[in-house]
């Protein structure tokens, strides 16, 4: 499971991320990625709601999921979801601190196994790290 200070979830926070992220589509999934204090880059992470005793701590970075029900049913939606949040949560300590992540899970994503969507996260976080080639949105 992912700790509750590593999720996204107000809709704010993961508009801030699909529009002032990069994107990039691999296999079953596409992945948005805002990374704070990117060169060229106004776009600044979305803050996360805190308390008062939180303010001091470092950022930490986050992850939200988007699984639409074009997926499949609500048994393949939770399944899609468990597996993806297991993938990022081994993968979210590789982000530089302060990042912003949502994976959003294509309906070819019903029928993949845990193994390819492990490696089609890779590849598109990779991609969306790298960003060449692309022009701002």
């Amino acid at each position: 499971m992912l700790a509750a200070a590593h999720r996204l979830r107000r809709s704010s926070d993961f508009a801030a991320a699909v529009r002032g992220g990069r994107r990039a589509g691999r296999g079953a999934l596409v992945v948005h990625l805002t990374v704070p204090g990117t060169p060229g880059s106004d776009n600044a992470a979305p803050k996360p709601a805190r308390d008062s005793a939180e303010a001091d701590s470092p950022p930490v970075s986050r992850a939200g999921f988007v699984v639409s029900k074009a997926v499949g049913p609500a048994v393949v939606r939770n399944r899609v979801r468990r597996r993806l949040r297991h993938l990022t949560r081994e993968r979210l300590v590789d982000l530089p601190a302060g990042s912003t992540l949502v994976v959003r899970a294509l309906p070819a994503a019903a029928d993949a196994t845990y193994q390819r969507l492990g490696t089609d996260l890779d590849a598109a976080l990779a991609a969306a790290r790298s960003g060449r080639g692309r022009r701002p949105r």
